[in-house]
């Protein structure tokens, strides 16, 4: 299937070249493989990033667009990813990171091509769970800034998922959700022994 990558918003794309052009950002950057780059490198595949906030009573699970991320690639490898967040001021870099997510997304990303159905790729982080996943978001017209998760659209856990919970596995939002929602919710506290009940 094709993915409908979105375009990223001019001025978040400028702000990754800018930092790329800028020796000072690349060498500060906790990524070896991007400092020991031999030749051109550029920001690819934006995706936006949404935030997972938690279930409001009436069942509904908010998210809110938080950031897009670049995969930087030299030739056919992908050496970092290049995170960029919503400032007062507009788009801006944030840094520059390697780990386990990129390979991770890239494997959903390839899974993802070969469905049925054509779908918007986005990421959906869980910061409570230390969790991200790839969505794969039915309604592929949609401009991304800010809708909701529809029940049909696809989770894809990235690994290192939370204990539980397996890697790159598609769930349907209302499979996944409710599990979710649970180990947001805060347990009530324990009683303390000799208080009352």
């Amino acid at each position: 299937m094709p993915l409908h990558v979105l375009p990223a918003p001019a001025p978040a794309l400028r702000s990754v070249l800018a930092a790329l052009g800028s020796p000072t950002a690349v060498r500060e950057a906790r990524t070896p493989a991007l400092r020991a780059a031999q030749g051109a490198v550029s920001p690819e595949l934006p995706l936006p990033v949404h935030v997972l906030g938690r279930t409001a009573p009436d069942g509904t699970s908010p998210t809110r667009l938080a950031g897009w991320r670049f995969m930087i690639r030299s030739g056919e490898r992908t050496l970092a990813a290049a995170d960029t967040m919503l400032t007062p001021d507009g788009w801006a870099f944030s840094h520059f990171f390697e780990g386990p997510y990129i390979a991770s997304t890239e494997r959903a990303l390839r899974h993802a091509e070969a469905m049925p159905m054509p779908c918007q790729p986005r990421l959906l982080s869980v910061p409570e769970l230390y969790m991200l996943t790839l969505w794969l978001h039915g309604d592929c017209a949609d401009d991304g800034t800010d809708a909701p998760l529809a029940a049909t659209d696809l989770l894809v856990p990235l690994a290192p998922a939370p204990p539980g919970i397996a890697a790159h596995r598609p769930h349907r939002v209302a499979e996944l959700l409710p599990v979710l929602a649970h180990r947001l919710t805060p347990a009530a506290p324990a009683p303390l022994l000799g208080s009352p009940a």
